[in-house]
């Protein structure tokens, strides 16, 4: 591990452990409190001008008092014994004035991390803010060389931010540990009789020697952009549907929201009751890896202090899991999965398949590369969203589509999953390849 970021994790703890004293002073039956500081640097250039220089230096606090199974919350920026007095009575007045609720309360003892195994989250890029324009300056000249058709550009940004995050509650859980964040990004708009379009790229990593070449990032945000000129549209139709896997990582994130405790138990998702059931076919699986060395969904304890583990979700098509903090699990009468905060590296297992192998699978149908706005009902499934992509026939990209929209149901759709390649997007926390789905309504003219 690189260099520890300031201020560090033993002030932090300092400033956990005061607040945590102050609230028992206060009368405080439980309390936890999370401490975090960042640092960061931001540039943005566009057409080769400097747009944007941000350093930020970020820190925060936050507590949550309990009066038996009343629950107070307050937070502040800062971290003086006074701020942090003031802001525990904060919590602790709003604690005396709420109803008690019987499944408040801090995650059980029981479950909090025993050892915080070192992740390799933390990678000091010791990079200036006229190194990082130069970047981007390289970024986005290699994005607007691609073609003489790419006339204007939204920038390119370089990015690095760096921080720690300590937790700490009454069990006497104390858990601390530093992450960073680095990204290069690109967007450029082609134009030519037809119209104009635009399309963007980018690498994010925990350290920066992982981040894919700035020039090739722009050349791959131009080659993006130059390939969807002369989009067309597309009469109704019933189709194959490809995701490439950017967007597939959209589909899988609601099925979570689908399976998450506070859909459940407010009633308002179309996977009720599915654990055990097939809600996928029989060659899927999708399963939380958190302890990835260097990824960016990794973490060894959620935002309750719950040690997190690997664990499948769905299994062989069957759900396996729900994804709950403690409040959640205790409505349900169930127990925390550690997903306090969210899920951890979801990972949908790949099949043997290349993008180009799956291509050739669907043989006739629509590659969908961009979607819009967000027309999915939670309750019923209804999916319908703006799409914009490639049709494909016998295998091969044809043509470039636009302003058309795909529609269906997500259990259905989960249902129909043809297959799923081995081209896995790892710049998120859903870490999946290219997506096929068997039939799905493509609404044009």
């Amino acid at each position: 591990m690189g260099k520890q970021p300031v201020p560090n994790h033993q002030e932090l703890k300092a400033v956990v452990a005061a607040i945590l004293d102050q609230a028992q002073r206060q009368g405080a039956s439980a309390a936890e409190a999370g401490v975090s500081a960042e640092d960061g640097l931001s540039v943005t250039v566009r057409l080769g001008e400097v747009e944007t220089v941000e350093h930020n230096r970020d820190k925060g606090l936050g507590v949550t008092v309990y009066f038996g199974q009343r629950k107070g919350s307050a937070s502040t920026s800062d971290y003086s014994a006074r701020a942090i007095e003031e802001t525990v009575r904060a919590a602790c007045d709003i604690a005396k004035y709420t109803a008690a609720d019987e499944y408040a309360g801090l995650a059980d003892a029981a479950l909090m991390a025993k050892t915080i195994p070192d992740l390799d989250l933390y990678h000091a890029w010791d990079v200036s803010a006229e190194r990082a324009i130069e970047l981007a300056q390289e970024c986005e000249a290699a994005a607007l060389t691609v073609d003489k058709r790419l006339t204007n550009s939204e920038g390119a940004t370089v990015s690095s931010h760096s921080g720690y995050r300590v937790y700490g509650n009454s069990h006497g859980f104390v858990g601390a540990y530093p992450s960073s964040r680095h990204s290069v990004s690109c967007a450029v708009i082609a134009e030519d009789g037809h119209g104009m379009q635009r399309d963007y790229w980018y690498t994010a990593a925990r350290d920066s020697q992982d981040l894919e070449n700035a020039r090739k990032v722009g050349g791959r945000a131009g080659e993006r952009t130059v390939r969807r000129l002369g989009g067309r549209r597309l009469s109704t139709r019933q189709a194959p549907v490809m995701f490439a896997p950017e967007m597939a990582a959209g589909l899988f994130s609601q099925f979570i929201r689908a399976i998450r405790g506070e859909s459940l138990y407010r009633k308002s998702s179309f996977l009720l009751d599915s654990l055990g059931q097939a809600v996928f076919p029989a060659f899927m699986r999708i399963h939380e890896q958190p302890h990835l060395k260097k990824a960016l969904g990794s973490a060894p304890f959620d935002s309750e202090g719950v040690a997190t583990r690997a664990r499948d979700i769905v299994s062989a098509g069957v759900v396996q899991g729900y994804v709950l903090d403690s409040y959640a699990a205790r409505k349900l009468g169930m127990q925390t999965t550690a997903n306090a905060g969210g899920v951890h590296n979801l990972t949908v297992e790949p099949g043997g398949d290349d993008f180009a192998a799956l291509l050739r699978r669907m043989d006739t149908g629509l590659l969908v590369t961009e979607m819009m706005g967000m027309g999915v009902n939670m309750v019923t499934g209804d999916y319908s969203r703006g799409a914009a992509g490639f049709w494909v026939e016998r295998g091969e990209i044809r043509y470039p589509v636009e302003e058309i929209t795909i529609a269906g149901n997500l259990r259905e759709m989960f249902r129909r999953i043809v297959a799923v390649a081995n081209d896995v997007d790892l710049r998120s926390n859903v870490r999946t390849g290219s997506l096929l789905i068997e039939n799905m309504t493509i609404g044009g003219t």
